[in-house]
């Protein structure tokens, strides 16, 4: 059983058993208010239900402890209610809640690859229950390129979005060496493909293989070779 975190709701009062699911609805209500405080969602609306198993429920000395089993996603959820003590009892709930927030989507189709800019991107409010990395910021998507065709509408995910590649396999780079004020710089050809920071194989004019890191679009930079750089006199 995986804990993700645990909301402890004790009391010195008795809890009736008719009271239980009321304590498993506001961890769970108190749970995804923190996660949607902490993704930083606009204006996020928040419904759960809590489903009621066939075990019978027994009342508690004292409220029992309400821990989150498994919150990976917030339309199918499972909470753990514990009773201490010596008749004390453990009765798990799955409980369902329906997600709303104005989230970044698609303005219209974009083609696989292409780099997203400002006009691409809306907010929209938008059922994200089953959506765990939705995207609450359009800043959060300027410059990534889709992994995919974007249909228009389209709630975003994290995952459907990655860097753009700057250099591609074939392409003719310019090799940027620089050590203090001096700056060295020599054609190559890029043995493979890469965005931005990725560390590629780069054929320079003289016809070594190095290591080279992508700084720019057709630019990259050596990583791991000393670099012969001419004395300035």
């Amino acid at each position: 059983m995986l804990l993700v975190g645990i909301v402890n709701l004790s009391a010195n009062a008795a809890t009736p058993a008719e009271q239980v699911p009321a304590l498993v609805q506001a961890a769970a209500r108190q749970h995804l208010e923190r996660q949607a405080e902490g993704a930083g969602l606009v204006a996020p609306q928040i419904v759960v239900e809590v489903v009621r198993g066939s075990r019978p429920l027994a009342s508690c000395a004292l409220a029992p402890t309400v821990a989150a089993v498994d919150t990976r996603l917030a339309s199918r959820m499972r909470f753990a209610a514990v009773c201490a003590g010596a008749d004390g009892w453990r009765y798990e709930f799955v409980v369902r809640a329906q997600v709303s927030a104005r989230v970044v989507v698609s303005a219209a189709e974009v083609a696989a690859g292409r780099v997203l800019t400002a006009d691409d991107l809306l907010l929209e409010r938008h059922d994200i229950s089953a959506i765990p990395d939705s995207l609450a910021d359009v800043k959060a998507a300027l410059g990534l390129a889709a992994r995919r065709t974007l249909r228009g509408g389209e709630v975003l995910r994290a995952a459907m979005l990655a860097a753009p590649t700057l250099v591609k396999r074939g392409d003719a780079v310019r090799i940027v060496a620089r050590r203090e004020q001096v700056e060295v710089s020599m054609a190559g050809e890029a043995l493979d493909s890469g965005a931005r920071g990725a560390v590629l194989r780069v054929r320079n004019a003289n016809g070594a293989t190095i290591r080279a890191r992508v700084t720019a679009a057709g630019t990259v930079e050596p990583v791991d070779m000393p670099v012969s750089i001419p004395s300035p006199d």
